[in-house]
């Protein structure tokens, strides 16, 4: 009797919940626990909490990167140093390992690490890389490069040949162009059916993007760079989205940097404006599409900066730096979509690689 009880309950549930399934649209919100396909990678480089704070009180108290609901914190050492470098920093988020300052995609004991996008290429995703900076520098190069040195630019360059990364933009031409060895690397991107471009507006059809858009650094956003890190995230997302069974996108904001490394209030709260527009374009896309993780921190913290007077009525503050480098503060991460209540909480910067792998349903023997 209580098993025709129990089946003619399930019934009518499988019945009902049938019925409803029709007329209900269910809207993708940033309290979902299940997995997603796609990751966007966001990493401010030297933006800390007084960076972000300093950021929304200019900004009349709001900025994208506050519509995250899910926030950590991350230790930020390097394996040989309290106050990490971005080579060392980016690699632990690249690659799982801490790594020693001034390396890039290599452990301690010397040899390469395997990173990220060398485990899910394999299955067919598809990968980007955006920055402010090079192309070369340390945050894009710990996704592809394995170097002792993160400042071996041109032998960098070299590592990203045969990578196959989808889209990446940033500059840097020079070490692809105008070598010490004479090697024309833009021939040899070409010859991977890459369509290599020195403007946005020049992207056509379908093949991989190679952005080489300036010799060297770009310049300030304050000097006429543009909407080149927001731009270049939508142009990449419509490209990799709805394409094999996902994708992973890192953007990131160089210059915050720089900003604190010259103890420039002014040139920080221009590049933390541009990052976040960026960081809009990011949610907006996760928003819509309910499969998209996105993951938002810093590298490190640059300048002690500290906010010791400000004005929220007339939108200002007053910031003064206690150093011209990195510091060893723990730095927040900012998560949305499937996945982000993993990183709420405490821990060391190499775990986020680890929780992208779980995220992804990736299983992995590098742990």
């Amino acid at each position: 009797m209580k098993n025709l009880l129990f089946l003619f309950v399930s019934i009518i549930l499988f019945v009902s919940c049938s019925r409803n399934s029709d007329n209900v649209v269910l809207k993708p919100t940033d309290n979902t626990s299940s997995k997603g396909k796609n990751i966007i990678f966001m990493i401010g480089d030297g933006m800390g909490l007084a960076q972000i704070s300093a950021a929304r009180t200019v900004n009349d108290d709001e900025l994208n990167i506050l519509r995250c609901k899910h926030i950590g914190l991350i230790s930020t050492r390097a394996a040989d140093e309290y106050a990490t470098d971005s080579g060392a920093s980016t690699t632990a988020f690249a690659c799982g390992e801490k790594a020693n300052f001034y390396t890039l995609g290599i452990g301690t004991d010397g040899n390469p690490l395997t990173n990220i996008f060398e485990i899910i290429k394999p299955l067919g995703f598809l990968t980007g890389l955006i920055t402010t900076d090079k192309i070369t520098s340390a945050s894009t190069g710990a996704f592809y490069a394995h170097q002792s040195d993160r400042f071996q630019y041109e032998l960098i360059a070299l590592d990203l040949l045969n990578k196959e990364i989808n889209f990446f933009v940033g500059g840097g031409r020079d070490e692809f162009a105008n070598r010490s060895d004479s090697l024309n690397l833009i021939d040899s991107l070409i010859a991977e059916n890459y369509q290599v471009i020195s403007a946005l507006s020049q992207i056509q059809g379908d093949k991989n993007v190679a952005g080489l858009l300036y010799d060297s650094e770009p310049p300030k956003i304050s000097e006429g760079r543009g909407d080149i890190l927001s731009n270049s995230l939508i142009i990449a997302l419509e490209r990799l989205s709805g394409n094999g069974p996902g994708f992973f996108i890192m953007a990131e904001g160089a210059q915050i940097d720089w900003a604190g490394h010259d103890n420039d209030q002014e040139y920080l709260l221009d590049e933390m404006a541009d990052f976040d527009k960026a960081v809009g374009v990011a949610l907006d896309f996760a928003e819509q599409d309910g499969n998209t993780l996105v993951v938002i921190l810093a590298d490190h913290e640059t300048g002690g900066y500290a906010l010791v007077d400000g004005d929220a009525a007339s939108n200002s503050v007053v910031g003064q730096f206690v150093i011209n480098q990195h510091t060893g503060i723990m730095v927040p991460v900012f998560a949305y979509g499937p996945g982000a209540e993993e990183f709420i909480g405490t821990y060391e910067n190499n775990e986020v690689f680890y929780k992208f792998l779980d995220y992804l349903d990736i299983n992995d023997n590098l742990k």
